[in-house]
């Protein structure tokens, strides 16, 4: 993979955007799966973490879903991330109680004191990227989805 690909996330109504650098090295294979479900942008509805802390969390599109979530191995997975790092997360059907649904989750974590403990308890996840251009705006704009509730975020591909 290409140590020169980077997304973008932005804020649909209030323009604010954020550079995402890959993991490439410690990711691989959740960069690569993410960069080809990226083939056009997609935009998905944010809604604030309710366990996880500084966080927004948005459901990868269906049109996007074109790869095997479960051949995604544990990669670059902690409990604690940094601010401005990116997680990708599935969950099969009915793998929580009162959860039917799979979830094709990316995360955005946008503050220090995140932890990814949920309804199951401790949830290691996958770390494929991180926000490098733009954190404090881009967390600003996370931040106020507390109060003001769902946003609309586009995440895509960077032009080389």
């Amino acid at each position: 993979m290409s140590n020169n690909r980077h997304l973008y996330a932005k804020f649909v109504e209030s323009g604010e955007r954020a550079v995402i650098t890959l993991y490439h090295d410690n990711a691989p294979k959740t960069c690569q799966a993410i960069w080809d479900a990226l083939s056009e942008p997609v935009q998905m509805p944010a809604i604030h973490a309710m366990f996880a802390g500084p966080e927004i969390m948005m459901g990868l599109p269906e049109k996007a879903q074109n790869f095997n979530p479960e051949a995604i191995p544990a990669e670059n997975q902690t409990c604690y991330p940094e601010a401005g790092e990116i997680l990708w997360f599935y969950q099969g059907k009915n793998a929580m109680k009162g959860l039917p649904e799979e979830l094709w989750e990316i995360g955005i974590f946008y503050g220090a004191g995140a932890r990814i403990n949920g309804p199951l308890g401790w949830t290691p996840c996958n770390m494929f990227g991180k926000i490098t251009e733009g954190l404090d705006v881009f967390a600003s704009a996370c931040s106020n989805t507390r109060v003001e509730g769902i946003k609309t975020v586009e995440i895509g591909r960077m032009n080389p």
